[in-house]
This record gives C-alpha cells, structure tokens and sequence, in this order.
C-alpha cells in the first residue's frame, strides 16, 4: 500500500468499529470490550480474542439517564447507551479499570443493565509508593486471566501473556515513532488524520496494527519534512473528539504537534515489563505510568511540567485542553497546566469536550481567536 491507501485504512477503521466488529464475529473471532483508558490488552490478546476499545460516541443518550445521571461524562454514558441499545452487540465480554468516581458507578450501571455483555473490573492500586501495589496489581490482572478465561471458555497460559506482552511492547515504540516523524509531515498528517491513525489501534488485533504502522512509517519515512508556517498546538485531554473539533483546527491552520490525549499518544507512554513472570511485566506498566491524571502522584505539578516540557519538545506555541465535561480527573488538573503553560510562555487554550452535543460554536470562537493572534 501507498501512503494515501495507507492513511485511508486507517480513517475506515477509525470510522467503523462496528463493521470490523461484524466481520470478527463472522470470522469466528471473540472480541472483548476495552473501556479507557488502562487495559490488559495483551491478556485478550493472548485469550485468542481481539480487544476492541469502547469509546462511546457522539450521540444524545435516550436510556442511559435510567443508570447513569446528565453529570456523567459522556463517553460512560454513550457507552452504557450502546450497550443497552444493542451497539455493541457480539462483544463477547468486558474489561473495566476502575479509576475514578464515575467508573465506580458505571461498574455497577453497566452490570445491571447489559446483562448480555459480562464485565470484568479490576482496582489499580492508586498509592504506589507502598511496595505491596506492585503485588497487588499483579493479582488484580491474574483475576481478570481468571475471569477472562473462564467467559472465553479458553486456557490463557503464562507463555500466551509473554509473547502478547513483546507485541503490545513494539506496538507503543511504533506509535512513539509516528508521533516523532508526524510532526516532520504536517501537511499530510492534519489533526484529523492524525487522530484516526492513533484511533485504529482501538479496533484492531495488535498483529495487524504493527502492520500497518510499519508500512506508514516506511512511507512517511521517504518523504521530505514540510516546513509548517502555521501554528503549532499540544493537545491535553481524555480525548479530542468529536472529529469537527480537529476539523476546525484544520481550517484555521493550526496543526497538532504533539499529544497528551488519554485515547492517543498517552496510551503508548509506559511499557509493560520484561519480567519473566507475565503479571508481573503486566503491572508494571501501571506502575511506571507517570503525568496522568488517572494516576495520583506527587509533587502535583507533574503532569504540568510534562506537558509543557513536550510541547516546547515539538514546538508548539499554544496548549489545547480538550477538557471533558464533568471529568472530575481532568478539571482538578487544569489549574496546574494552566499556570504551568503561562510560566513556560505557552498560550493556554481551554475547549470544553460534551459527545453528546453538536454545537460547538463557542469553541469555534476560541480557535478563530487563537489562530489570529
């Protein structure tokens, strides 16, 4: 494939979930959903099943509001209405990571009202300075094997988990190695595009995605940098959805550098470990992840500090928080970017991110300004 057929693969996965969902289940393939943002992608993978990320979507739900109040985030409540509603039908099970107030109640909503779909939740430890967490972790992924196993109806073995581990470890250096050759090409890489290459990786077998991030990076890779004379934006954020959201950057001339978004780049930022022991190698992946705002860690301005540090890396002249409406995790953070970013010299700009309203008019106002400025 060229670079165009390439690109254009990936904006098809990116953009229909439900057929490649359809094609595995006919395929004769089990598919377990990945709620956000920290899964044991290669405990699924390792099970024989392909794990596909449960993002929600931009819609108004109808039946959620039984479960989940309108103070919900929207991407649990899109993904509860989905699942009430039959869109995720054929998935065969369910992971969650508990890892904050709203996954606590969705745990619950989710069991009580999609009874088709199993769940399989599990704790990460948030003090991880004692030296039990490490140990703790390690058992809550053995009962997620455990559980997992037992709804497959499959043996998941330590050497299955090793060798899923080593395909998860070279998918997050390739995705690391987009984002550094992106940057070089943004005239062919816009933020939607860009978006959808990060957006495939959710809907995929891990084998097929270092598949196609190969042959992108060996396109890209031949081509020459493009000076970009526009500006230069960071993005923050659990996601940059909706899609007319990068759609407006892209009118406005203002490429995206670099990412610190949940649903992209931050995915891909720790790797699981080399230990023999394949729990182990799991756990430390959580352990090691650092600057997010899942993750509690001290001094607090760490995440500000990083993020400002890789914008100033990729050369950005403004940090965009794509803050999620009603996510608690995101708004205690904002603060801290915010007065790190005017320290650095970087302008900061705030747009509210809802899946379940259309209107976006203010935020048109706020990239119309920042791009004139």
């Amino acid at each position: 494939m060229n670079l165009t057929e390439v690109l254009e693969k990936c904006t098809y996965i990116a953009h229909h979930p439900d057929e490649l969902l359809h094609q595995y289940k006919k395929d004769g393939k089990k598919v377990v959903g990945c709620f956000p943002i920290y899964i044991p992608k290669p405990l699924v993978d390792a099970a024989g099943a392909i794990p596909m990320g449960l993002w929600g979507g931009e819609i108004n739900p109808t039946y959620a509001g039984t479960y989940n109040p309108v103070f919900t985030c929207s991407i649990m409540r899109s993904c509860l209405e989905f699942g009430m509603t039959g869109v995720y039908k054929g998935v065969d099970a369910a992971i969650m990571p508990i890892l904050c107030d709203t996954f606590r109640g969705m745990n619950s909503s989710w069991r009580a009202a999609v009874k088709d779909i199993p769940l399989v939740a599990f704790v990460p430890p948030e003090n991880r300075k004692d030296p039990a967490a490490h140990d703790y972790m390690a058992d809550e992924y053995r009962t997620v094997r455990e559980r997992l196993a037992k709804i497959l109806k499959v043996e998941i073995t330590d050497a299955s988990i090793n060798a899923s581990i080593k395909k998860y470890n070279k998918q997050n250096a390739l995705m690391r190695k987009f984002v550094e050759i992106a940057v070089k090409h943004l005239d062919v890489i816009t933020p939607v595009v860009r978006h959808d290459v990060m957006k495939a990786a959710q809907f995929i077998s891990v084998d097929e995605h270092i598949a196609l991030m190969e042959q992108l990076l060996t396109e890209l890779e031949k081509m020459p940098a493009f000076i970009w004379k526009g500006k230069r934006a960071y993005l923050t954020g659990i996601t940059a959805e909706p899609d007319a959201l990068l759609e407006l950057l892209a009118k406005n001339k203002v490429a995206v550098v670099g990412d610190d978004v949940a649903q992209e780049s931050r995915q891909y930022r720790s790797d699981y470990g080399t230990e023999q022991d394949p729990f182990d190698a799991l756990a430390d992946q959580w352990m090691h992840m650092t600057a997010c705002s899942t993750v509690h860690e001290e001094p607090v301005d760490i995440r500000g500090k990083f993020i400002t540090a890789e914008a100033k890396k990729y050369g950005a002249d403004a940090v965009i928080v794509c803050l999620m409406r009603f996510c608690d995790v995101e708004e205690y953070d904002y603060p801290e970017i915010d007065e790190a970013c005017e320290k650095a010299g970087l302008y900061c700009l705030c747009l509210e991110i809802d899946q379940s309203t259309q209107d976006i008019g203010q935020t048109q106002t706020k990239v119309q300004s920042y791009a004139e400025m």
